[in-house]
């Protein structure tokens, strides 16, 4: 038994051609001269010793051997095609890029992400920090060129803060919109420790500046309000920052006290470098949701991840601070 195959052009050549029943026509499919194909049906005639064609005047006709073999050639070349997309794609499948607000990275994902790696090793993580536009709601002031990205796979998934309006993309949000204000525990104590929320007029209020225009207060301004104190305490006096974990980094070091999404506190109240010195929390429309595309949804790295965030997100409902927390 001769195991030589022919050689893959005169094998694409036929079955173009028989597909079509026209050497010309294979020709403009495979960008070739119709004496190209000619030529290569001749040489696979000869490599084989049998005849595939019935070549009349302007007509074209499969032998038997031709049709019974036909199937199986365009099976082949389905599989050859599939493992050819399996190759192109191995190092997509194993690598997942996910873009986040700097924040969110910071004091939320990165101090977990080694629970993802252990569990999927195999997988490659590559984190993009990114503050660009949050809200669709905004899109005709800015151009959103992060979720052009996720669109197009060069980013496969985003965690993004906004209301969760992202029209096209597959949105799933990731924890209730919790505001707290939180501080080190050394300012529990001291000659003006915090007890009330009144007991705020001694200290610094570490504030979030807003970089959206969606967010129209600040935090402190709402919160304060809210219990009562709207007038007593300036809601717009202390210290500013860009990004809420540079406040919660300042609230660490005992600055003042920080106003924050309680997500993102989290990490650092379990360890004992902040505290919940006031039940009162309040309630935003604001939060954090995953996008992604429908095409990519059920890509493995991407379902692994969005499951394992789900995970971790609930695994905090059930800790001995959610009740402050969330």
């Amino acid at each position: 038994m001769n195991n030589r195959l022919p050689p893959l052009n005169a094998l694409r050549a036929f079955e173009a051609a028989a597909r079509h029943l026209s050497f010309k026509k294979a020709a403009d499919e495979l960008h070739v001269t119709p004496a190209a194909i000619s030529h290569q049906i001749k040489a696979l005639e000869d490599h084989l010793g049998v005849r595939l064609f019935h070549r009349g005047n302007r007509t074209l006709a499969l032998t038997p051997v031709a049709q019974a073999s036909l199937g199986k050639l365009r099976g082949g070349f389905a599989q050859l095609a599939a493992a050819v997309e399996d190759m192109r794609t191995y190092d997509k499948a194993s690598v997942l890029s996910v873009s986040v607000t700097p924040s969110f990275a910071n004091k939320w994902l990165m101090p977990r992400l080694h629970r993802f790696i252990a569990k999927y090793p195999d997988i490659e993580v590559r984190i993009t920090a990114s503050t660009k536009l949050v809200d669709a709601q905004t899109m005709t002031l800015l151009q959103d060129r992060e979720l052009e990205d996720v669109e197009l796979g060069a980013i496969d998934v985003t965690i993004r803060f906004g209301s969760g309006y992202y029209p096209g993309f597959q949105v799933e949000k990731l924890s209730p919109s919790t505001v707290v204000p939180v501080c080190s525990p050394t300012l529990l104590e001291g000659d003006h420790p915090l007890r009330e929320p009144s007991d705020l007029v001694h200290h610094t209020l570490l504030h979030v500046d807003p970089i959206y225009r969606f967010e129209y207060q600040s935090y402190w301004e709402i919160w304060l309000e809210a219990v009562g104190l709207k007038g007593e305490i300036d809601p717009v006096r202390g210290l500013h920052f860009n990004h809420a974990y540079l406040a919660l980094e300042a609230a660490v070091d005992g600055l003042g006290v920080a106003l924050t999404q309680s997500i993102l506190a989290a990490s650092d109240i379990m360890a004992g470098r902040l505290v919940a010195p006031f039940p009162q929390k309040l309630s935003m429309d604001f939060t954090y949701y995953l996008v992604y595309t429908a095409e990519t949804a059920q890509r493995p790295s991407l379902v692994a991840f969005r499951q394992w965030l789900l995970d971790e997100i609930e695994s905090m409902g059930s800790s001995e601070f959610a009740g402050v927390l969330l």
